[in-house]
């Protein structure tokens, strides 16, 4: 039996670029579903906060538009709807911050969110105006969405900016895969299963795979994408995260700074990349013209009308982490855009057993894979040998146990975004990023961007529709190893 879901205390959520594509796309939606659970008190507020001159009711034709769009039901809408609000401000300007401040001076016992799903370049202006209207004290926190600077050097002037007003208690770094169902069910299957446990080091595992592909190209997106590229869009961050869940030790408990504790240890084992070995390890690719999903499609440089621009919307890299667990054990991560599928998963893959014992027209022994895909349909499959039924002799068959979290729980997955926003509330910082974690990403990330800004080769074109460019195919094939591609 399920229990229900725990209503958490009350709340002011107060998004910073609320009219933006995540905001309403994304987390009015996520909050709805939690309202409709019952697990957000009716006196709480969400305040959407944008430079658009508008007011509550059109902020909440907007709202109501996008939540009919994902299935909302008119009357929880309605209901819903009375708890968001609307204020245009612009955080390097004065006019209005007097009455924002008033209104959340309303309810000082309400834990206060500041969620900032703005341009990074604003989380400073937006932090020191909420520091100097006192709006940072008591049950107050701050959510940063990624990508939290550039390089180091941005990431840590951000970070000390914000520290001066936000201590790290309330600072809430926030990546949405590790809100993923997936994802959550990985330390489960790791750590409440003595099954996986003991096989999962260097001894038993031949490598891991990391994907991230996207059907899309760059969009609306182009303007932010030419400055931030594969490299430091998916890959500091979501793809070292996912990485680090699969590869850190076992927490003496999941208190919050002991499973981070051990994620940083898996950032500071990685190998360096740089130029010495980043043509060796590494793969940049750039989407021409082709098709996606049945339909033509222009290439990079014709959406961004420059041609010119060396910016990678693909990327794949070998990375190998010097501790004992993992020594000799390829993790080979790749994430593009205008990939043939969008599909987001983590492969495991075991050893092939040491000695067969079946004859050769029982047909070939496959290795045992794990494949926990993140999206889309979140599931888990274990890919085994068993006999083919039936009479004949023995032949020998690859087949997956597969676990639709959908099918087996008969329940929609709660988006990430759902986790990840009552966990602010609640003040569980467990699967938000610490400070260290994020400069310890920048520390490895930066070489390899330097390595390739110092060759002066462009990325490899590949046409959109396609597994990226040929060179990713070989990064991996000349190890005797193929992309898993399983669509099944």
């Amino acid at each position: 039996m399920t229990a229900s879901p725990q209503p958490v205390d009350a709340f002011d959520l107060v998004i910073f670029g609320g009219t933006g594509d995540l905001a309403v796309r994304k987390l009015l939606p996520a909050l709805y579903h939690r309202y409709v659970d019952g697990q957000i008190p009716d006196v709480s507020r969400i305040v959407g906060i944008a430079r658009e001159a508008t007011d509550d009711e059109g902020y909440r034709a907007t709202i109501r538009k996008a939540l009919q769009n994902n299935g909302g039901q008119p009357g929880k809408i309605d209901d819903f709807l009375r708890l968001v609000h609307y204020r245009s401000l612009d955080a390097r300007k004065d006019d209005g911050w007097d009455a924002f401040a008033a209104l959340i001076g309303e309810q000082p016992d309400h834990v206060r969110v500041f969620y900032l799903s703005t341009s990074p370049e604003l989380f400073v202006d937006i932090c020191k105006r909420l520091g100097g209207y006192g709006l940072n004290k008591g049950k107050a926190r701050v959510v940063l969405e990624k990508p939290i600077g550039r390089d180091l050097a941005s990431a840590n002037q951000i970070n000390d900016a914000v520290g001066q007003v936000f201590d790290e208690s309330q600072t809430f770094r926030i990546d949405h895969y590790l809100g993923k169902e997936t994802v959550q069910n990985l330390l489960a299957l790791r750590f409440g299963n003595v099954l996986f446990e003991p096989l999962w080091n260097a001894s038993h595992i031949d490598h891991v795979q990391i994907t991230v592909a996207e059907t899309l190209g760059v969009g609306q997106r182009a303007g932010y994408y030419d400055h931030a590229g594969a490299l430091r869009d998916m890959v500091q961050n979501h793809m070292l995260q996912l990485l680090c869940m699969v590869a850190m030790e076992p927490p003496s408990s999941l208190a919050p700074d002991a499973v981070r504790d051990e994620k940083l240890k898996v950032l500071r084992s990685l190998q360096p990349i740089d130029e010495s070995n980043a043509a060796q390890l590494t793969v940049r690719g750039q989407y021409r013209a082709g098709a996606a999903e049945g339909q033509a499609v222009p290439g990079y440089l014709d959406e961004l009308k420059d041609h010119k621009s060396n910016t990678e919307t693909f990327t794949a890299l070998k990375v190998e982490i010097a501790n004992w667990r993992w020594a000799g054990v390829p993790f080979y991560l790749r994430t593009g855009k205008r990939l043939p599928e969008r599909v987001s998963e983590i492969v495991v893959v075991f050893k092939q057993v040491p000695h067969s014992i079946f004859a050769a027209s029982a047909g070939q022994l496959a290795q045992n894979r794990l494949v926990l895909r993140l999206q889309p349909g979140e599931n888990i499959k274990l890919w085994v040998t068993i006999k083919d039924p039936g009479p004949g002799g023995l032949r020998l068959r690859h087949v997956s146990l597969d676990m639709s979290f959908a099918e087996a729980f008969g329940v929609q997955q709660p988006d990430a975004y759902e986790r990840l926003l009552l966990d602010v509330v609640r003040g569980n910082p467990t699967l938000f990023m610490r400070r260290d974690e994020v400069e310890a990403a920048w520390q490895w990330a930066d070489p390899i961007l330097g390595a390739w800004a110092n060759s002066g080769e462009a990325p490899r074109p590949y046409g959109a529709g396609t597994w990226g460019p040929t060179a990713a195919v070989a990064l991996i094939e000349r190890d005797g190893r193929t992309w898993n591609e399983d669509s099944e």
